[in-house]
C-alpha cells in the first residue's frame, strides 16, 4: 500500500518556480536565480488528478492520500482537490499571511500512521510530496526504523531531504504532464 502526504502550497508554488526555470523566464535562469528574484510562472497550474495518480499509484494500492494547505479565497478549490481523490486538511494563515502548522501536521500524521501500525514496515511505502528540510528528522527516523520513504518533489528539494529518504523522484521531467 502507498500512504501519500502532500504539502499543497509547497508543491504548487515550487511547481510554478520549476515552470519559470523551464521556460527560462527573465530572472529565472536557474532555481537559485528564480528563488533570489522571487520569480514564479503564475500561468502554471497543477493538475491535482494527475498528481494523485502519479504520487499515489493504482487505486487499489492506496492506503491514504492526504493533502494539507491553507484555504484560498474559494472553497471550491478544496472541493475540486477532494474530487481528485485527496483527503484535505486546511489551516488558516497567520496575521502576516504565512502558512503555519502544515509541516508539523504532516510530520505528525506520518509518524502517527507509521508507529500506530497503520503503515506496515517493509511492506508499505510512505510518499511525501514536499521539499522542505523540516521533514528531514521524520524521514531519517522512519528510514532508520525500516520504513520505505519516497520523496516526490521538484528538483530543488532540500539536498538533506533527498539524502534522507529511501528514494527521491523528481517531478521536473513530468512538469508538462502535471500541468493543467
Amino acid at each position: 500500500m502507498n500512504f501519500t502526504y502532500v504539502d499543497n502550497s509547497n508543491v504548487f508554488l515550487e511547481g510554478r518556480r520549476a515552470s519559470a526555470v523551464a521556460k527560462k523566464l527573465s530572472g529565472a535562469e536557474s532555481y537559485i536565480e528564480a528563488m533570489n528574484n522571487k520569480v514564479l510562472d503564475n500561468t502554471w497550474n497543477l493538475d491535482y488528478g494527475l498528481l494523485h495518480q502519479f504520487a499515489c499509484g493504482d487505486a487499489e494500492n492506496i492506503g491514504c492520500a492526504k493533502l494539507w494547505g491553507s484555504p484560498p479565497p474559494s472553497d471550491s478549490f478544496w472541493q475540486m482537490v477532494e474530487s481528485k481523490g485527496f483527503e484535505v486538511k486546511t489551516y488558516e494563515k497567520n496575521f502576516a499571511g504565512k502558512e503555519k502548522k502544515v509541516d508539523v501536521a504532516i510530520a505528525h500524521q506520518i509518524t502517527k500512521d507509521a508507529y500506530s501500525g497503520k503503515i506496515s514496515k517493509g511492506i508499505d511505502e510512505v510518499t511525501l510530496v514536499a521539499g522542505d528540510k523540516d521533514f528531514v528528522p521524520v524521514v531519517e527516523d522512519l528510514v532508520e526504523n525500516g520504513y520505505q520513504v519516497h520523496v516526490v518533489f521538484w528538483e530543488n528539494a532540500a539536498p538533506e531531504l533527498k539524502a534522507a529518504c529511501s528514494k527521491f523522484i523528481s517531478l521536473n521531467p513530468y512538469l508538462d504532464n502535471l500541468t493543467k
